[in-house]
């Protein structure tokens, strides 16, 4: 009995080499040439991040915040993991591994070797140890040898209502090396004051920081809580052009009684995705989900968005 011939889409057919004789016609490559990586010659309208985060077995923390929702989004995602752990330390105890800065640093040679060292942004979170944040810079220096362009998202975790996480020498590594090669930060309200050594008690406090940190900088900054007389605030900062005002924004977050983890490392990884996706192109997706959904079966209307007051 004959086997069904399967059809790859077209797609899939790009790069792959059928024969010998088919990769050496081909653009003039010998016959020993391996077929490019598919991931790098059809990447995603959004981007390639590498993510260098934290990950746990059970819970979300880290790259297991952030991966899924970037990918959902439309971005291809490589994670490294700098420490391996059965949960998150809030537990009374914890188990596995901590990636050093030489297996950090072997990771990426190997990717270098294969040729897959290109990446639109870099996403980095918890980073335990100033040897380990030192091998992260270089492999900022590395990545941006073979993109120029590459945007890197940092999550300055330090620490937060008054308390260090980290060891004291981390901070100056952040404040002096960090900051000056970051696309955008999203320091929390003990965080931003550790970056600019500067007390926020009021709301242009922290406007104020913004401007510190855009003048040593990134050009986005997101100072993911900060809580001032009762309240809680988001504010962020956006330097288009170096040297002009940013503009600037807040949004009021409701406090919410709980104790939440994982939720700053999605919220990074929200921020970095979200940066890169045009409105029109959000709008598109909306309404192919909404045309999905519609059916005899489904009383949907289809939804109205205004854009200056106009619906689309």
């Amino acid at each position: 009995m004959k086997q069904p011939l399967v059809l790859l889409p077209r797609r899939l057919h790009l790069g792959l080499r059928t024969s010998p004789s088919y990769s050496a016609r081909s653009s003039g490559r010998s016959a020993m040439t391996p077929p490019p990586i598919l991931s790098l010659v059809l990447p995603s309208e959004t981007g390639r991040v590498l993510s260098i985060q934290s990950h746990t077995v059970q819970g979300y923390v880290g790259n297991k915040s952030a991966v899924f929702p970037l990918q959902l989004l439309g971005y291809d995602v490589d994670p490294i993991n700098s420490v391996q752990f059965s949960n998150h330390t809030g537990y009374p105890t914890f188990k596995g591994h901590v990636l050093n800065g030489q297996q950090l640093c072997d990771l990426i040679e190997g990717l270098s070797e294969n040729h897959l060292l290109y990446y639109t942004h870099l996403l980095t979170g918890y980073i335990g140890s100033v040897s380990f944040l030192e091998m992260v810079l270089q492999v900022v220096e590395r990545l941006r040898v073979v993109n120029p362009g590459l945007l890197y998202v940092c999550d300055p975790v330090m620490g937060d209502e008054g308390k260090l996480y980290v060891a004291p020498d981390l901070v100056s590594v952040y404040r002096e090396k960090v900051v000056p090669v970051a696309s955008m930060l999203t320091p929390n309200h003990f965080e931003i004051e550790l970056l600019t050594g500067l007390r926020i008690t009021s709301e242009s406090d922290g406007l104020k920081a913004c401007n510190i940190l855009h003048a040593a900088g990134p050009s986005k900054v997101v100072i993911t809580s900060l809580s001032i007389k009762e309240k809680v605030f988001l504010i962020g900062s956006h330097q288009k052009v170096k040297g002009q005002s940013p503009q600037q924004f807040k949004i009021v977050i409701p406090k919410i009684p709980a104790y939440f983890t994982g939720s700053g490392d999605l919220m990074t990884a929200l921020l970095l995705g979200w940066s890169n996706i045009t409105l029109r192109k959000h709008q598109s997706l909306q309404c192919q989900v909404y045309r999905l959904c519609c059916s005899e079966h489904w009383q949907i209307t289809r939804p109205q968005v205004l854009i200056h007051n106009r619906a689309v």
